[in-house]
């Protein structure tokens, strides 16, 4: 271990000490040098960097993604340009041209199908699981009204406490038992409030078998383990869907309508039964919806790993997304559980997140999801359709040749000959570098 590039009390230095500290343990190079690379990302005015610098722990800097619009989306009738961070230049392009495309057959439906959130309390009991089980409700009613003050505002708004159950999880882990709480948290995420109530609960839980006389004084030693929300909620779902007759499909590229969709609907199936393909096709899939929840303030990393917990609910890896054809129809839906909120937390805080919920029209939490949800499938649309016709590279380098070319020192001029030359080749990194060196060397040989 280099105990030279150890540290103590690095979260108490300034942005700028913390800096001049990694200028000269990791980076070797001039701090002064360093020092102005990472404030110029700082932002101009102070109180806003002051607020960003708040969002984390031992920030220098702030590390920024494009913020893209993808217009055109029709989604129960009401128009929207949605906001989607990103760094993969093919998404937004994605979603936007699918967004389209269904705008002229009728635009996307949603709806939320429930709005349920999970937290739990993980213990340990070592004495008779029927005393346990017999004395509950009781015990519930209690954990119930003894977290009135917590939940008082949360009722107010139309949520709060929906259900508390008691698993015996003895079979799988020795002594182990738990709370599975029930809660509606409206427009809010509710992580915070579910988190409250729930360590509430495990007081409360030691307390009233404490005091109860059913219990012997061995059963009255109950060990709370955790207390704590779970990011699956597969009663928290968004359902958004297309569908129009096959011939209104039209031609795409060069495809004929039937064909396009026979081959669409098997591509999804094949999602649907191949945990590798399923794992790209979801993946796709997240793109769209990780972009709208990052632009809105959301936490992706919990939407992430739901909905692929969700994707796995059969006991095997599957598409999040579905397709048929019956009766002549097209159908293609959605149906993904995600825990959105529109109040509270980056939401509230970070003046891009709430420029984004201006976007879109300040929407509810059920809103959001079905906005949400329709993105992720317009962009699955959009890459199953590539996939089933051009293929997805063709679409996909196009869009990625500005960085490529970027990556190369290329100028405007030097790009859009770029972008001209490549309109219809093959586009690798390699052909790109090989194009431009030519490209100078004639320019070079002319002058």
């Amino acid at each position: 271990m280099n105990e030279d590039k150890k540290i103590t009390g690095f979260s108490k230095l300034s942005k700028t000490e913390k800096i001049h500290w990694l200028a000269q343990n990791f980076l070797y190079n001039n701090p002064i040098a360093v020092a102005k690379d990472f404030a110029s990302f700082w932002h101009d005015n102070i109180e806003e960097q002051k607020l960003f610098d708040g969002f984390s722990e031992n920030t220098i800097t702030n590390f920024y993604l494009p913020f893209g619009i993808a217009p055109n989306f029709s989604i129960n009738g009401k128009m929207y340009a949605v906001p989607m961070v990103t760094e993969e230049s093919s998404v937004v392009a994605a979603a936007a041209n699918a967004a389209k495309f269904w705008l002229d057959r009728g635009g996307f439906k949603a709806k939320v199908l429930n709005t349920v959130k999970i937290g739990q309390v993980h213990f340990n009991y070592f004495g008779d699981s029927k005393k346990l089980k017999s004395a509950f409700p009781i015990i519930k009613n209690d954990l119930i009204n003894g977290c009135k003050d917590l939940t008082a505002n949360m009722e107010k708004r139309g949520g709060g406490i929906l259900e508390i159950e008691l698993l015996d999880m003895t079979d799988k882990l020795e002594n182990y038992f738990q709370l599975r709480c029930s809660f509606e948290t409206c427009d809010s995420m509710g992580a915070n409030f579910i988190n409250s109530v729930l360590e509430r609960f495990g007081q409360l839980l030691v307390e009233l078998i404490a005091s109860n006389d059913l219990f012997t004084y061995q059963e009255k030693d109950v060990k709370v383990i955790m207390c704590i929300l779970s990011n699956f909620t597969p009663d928290c779902v968004v359902r958004a869907s297309v569908e129009c007759p096959v011939k209104d499909l039209g031609i795409i590229d060069g495809m004929p309508a039937q064909e396009f969709a026979e081959k669409f609907v098997q591509a999804v199936k094949i999602a649907v039964v191949d945990p590798y393909r399923a794992t790209t096709h979801n993946k796709g899939i997240m793109n769209g919806i990780d972009s709208v929840v990052i632009a809105t303030g959301n936490d992706f990393r919990a939407i992430e790993s739901c909905a692929h917990t969700y994707a796995s609910r059969n006991g095997s890896y599957s598409s999040l997304s579905d397709a048929c054809i019956e009766d002549g129809i097209f159908k293609f839906w959605i149906e993904i559980p995600l825990a959105l909120g529109t109040v509270g937390g980056l939401t509230a805080l970070h003046p891009l997140a709430k420029k984004s919920m201006e976007l879109l029209g300040m929407p509810s939490a059920s809103e959001l999801m079905m906005i949400t949800a329709t993105v992720g499938l317009a962009q699955n649309f959009g890459a199953v359709k590539a996939l089933t016709t051009s293929g997805i590279q063709q679409g996909h380098m196009k869009m990625h040749l500005s960085n490529i070319m970027m990556s190369l020192q290329a100028s405007e001029e030097e790009l859009q000959k770029a972008k001209e030359f490549f309109k219809d080749k093959a586009i690798s990194f390699n052909a790109a570098r090989e194009f431009l060196t030519n490209l100078r060397n004639r320019a070079f040989s002319i002058s």
